[in-house]
């Protein structure tokens, strides 16, 4: 039985590819968890900055507690089974009235792993509304294969390399409207993206990009992973540790190396290489 999803949502995820909202904690917990970020930014404001949003959880023990907290984790296996592993994580934070936006896109394009059985959960520390530019999905766009995409490296475009879909039928998209505490997921290949934030607060936003079974495989780069449940018995992939301490120093090196990893596969037969 599912311990967090309710077989309805469970059918929801898999019939359109996305399940939302979730409750993982208060809004005052989340408040508290906010205020954690934002004074470990303050300490370290060239490791987390736009330019460095990639693998926060390997590396300071606030984001470590999202990738690992046993809420979103109940709710991953509801969906995936017992054996998780974490690949990585993405900070999704738009400033107020900033130009920053997510082109429609499809986790599974560049991300080297196969199969396309992994799941993102995306928590909101912040309101995530419309006006703060919430993630938007297209529902029912799992079911097909992955589209073509076009590298646009767009200023103001979020995403590595700008990739983008065309000719996608917005008025189809559906609002993931998140509270503080409150958790989306979205399968591998659904189409998402988000726009601008044109509000007068901070959205901010951690994708735990991807929890999947061990079965999934890094097909471009190394394999390295979190053991986050089960997965008693795993070849094939090295073991990245939790952080004892912000930043100590096996945390910042596996980080390190992890995000030299992801550039080689995000970037494959790209034109061009940005800084994040």
């Amino acid at each position: 039985m599912p311990r967090i999803l309710s077989p309805q949502q469970v059918e929801h995820f898999y019939e359109f590819g996305y399940c939302a909202p979730v409750d993982v904690m208060s809004e005052d917990e989340a408040h508290a968890l906010k205020l954690r970020v934002e004074a470990t930014e303050a300490v370290y404001p060239e490791d987390l900055s736009p330019t460095n949003r990639n693998n926060p959880h390997l590396a300071f023990k606030c984001f470590d507690e999202i990738a690992h907290h046993p809420v979103i984790v109940d709710a991953v296996s509801d969906l995936i089974g017992p054996d998780i592993l974490l690949y990585g994580s993405v900070l999704f934070f738009k400033e107020p009235r900033s130009a920053g936006f997510v082109s429609w896109h499809q986790d599974g394009t560049y991300m080297g792993i196969e199969p396309h059985t992994f799941v993102t959960p995306w928590l909101a520390l912040t309101p995530s509304n419309v006006e703060l530019g919430c993630i938007k999905v297209i529902p029912g766009s799992h079911k097909g294969g992955i589209l073509k995409h076009h590298d646009s490296f767009a200023k103001d475009n979020i995403l590595t390399r700008g990739q983008a879909i065309e000719d996608i039928d917005e008025s189809a998209a559906v609002d993931l409207v998140l509270r503080p505490g409150q958790i989306s997921l979205h399968h591998a290949r659904t189409v998402h993206g988000s726009m601008p934030n044109r509000g007068d607060q901070r959205r901010l936003g951690v994708a735990l990009q991807c929890y999947m079974r061990p079965e999934c495989k890094q097909v471009i780069g190394e394999n390295l992973v979190q053991v986050v449940r089960g997965c008693h018995e795993l070849s094939g992939y090295s073991i990245l540790n939790r952080p004892v301490e912000d930043m100590d120093q096996v945390a910042a090196s596996e980080r390190e190396r992890a995000n030299a990893n992801w550039a080689k596969i995000l970037y494959q037969g790209a034109s061009q290489v940005r800084a994040y």
